[in-house]
């Protein structure tokens, strides 16, 4: 049984819709994430979906064709530029398509926005969206989660999709969710399948949850982008060409 917050709105709850990212890498199933999203929660929520492609449209083809909403709240969006650009760098031309589905379809609860297919490193702007989910799946390797990356390790969920490919990729589904959960200092982590009721429930939930956060204000936007704090103590000091010596006995942290 579903013990998922209310969803019913107070004065207090946003003005506007919660605006949720999928990132991963090429494969990884973010269209049929959002598909499975949608099918979830369509009866109860008024969904939109902007997608990334950079040359074309192609995800927003993808679902419309499965039914999953009405055609006109997907929106896709021909970045011509690589992904990573669009959804953190300069996110106009998903800002501009995010708050014209909302003037046009809304009011929304939701809208999902999809990057393109990245690598480990993409993650979006806060300036974008409100929460953001990063997709990983079985058959990109079973070491892949302990790897790490901004997105791996700070997004608002990381889910390990295709959990039912296990069999036939040979990776073990619990080891893969224990480095994850290792690599996020306790952030959840989800392991899916589309096929897997339960599986595809608890996203359900997971998604209710963030958006009461958003209605009543809790839940504040993380920027998952900068590397994370690291120490070089402990390592040998570095002699440079000239003979001046480097040393590393600080905590820093880089960010880009």
């Amino acid at each position: 049984m579903s013990t998922a917050p209310s969803l019913e709105a107070t004065p207090s709850s946003a003005t506007r819709a919660l605006r949720l990212g999928v990132a991963g890498p090429v494969g990884t199933g973010k269209s049929s994430l959002i598909a499975t999203i949608c099918r979830t929660l369509a009866n109860e929520l008024r969904l939109g979906v902007v997608t990334n492609d950079i040359y074309t449209d192609e995800d927003a083809r993808f679902l419309r064709s499965e039914g999953v909403l009405p055609d006109d709240r997907i929106v896709g969006v021909e970045t011509g530029a690589c992904p990573h650009t669009a959804i953190r760098d300069d996110v106009t031309p998903n800002l501009i398509a995010v708050e014209t589905l909302e003037a046009e379809q809304g009011p929304l609860d939701i809208v999902l926005v999809e990057s393109g297919g990245d690598n480990l490193t993409a993650t979006f702007s806060p300036a974008l969206v409100d929460a953001q989910i990063f997709v990983l799946d079985v058959a990109g390797g079973g070491d892949v989660a302990r790897k790490g990356g901004p997105g791996i390790a700070r997004a608002d969920l990381l889910v390990v999709n295709k959990t039912d490919l296990s069999p036939y990729v040979g990776v073990d589904v619990p080891q893969m969710v224990s480095d994850a959960r290792d690599a996020r200092d306790g952030r959840p982590v989800l392991a899916l399948s589309r096929t897997d009721a339960g599986s595809v429930a608890a996203l359900g939930d997971w998604v209710r949850g963030v958006l009461a956060a958003h209605r009543d204000g809790s839940h504040v936007a993380i920027d998952p982008g900068p590397m994370a704090p690291h120490s070089h103590a402990g390592e040998e000091p570095h002699t440079h060409a000239d003979g001046t010596v480097h040393t590393h006995d600080h905590d820093h942290a880089h960010s880009h």
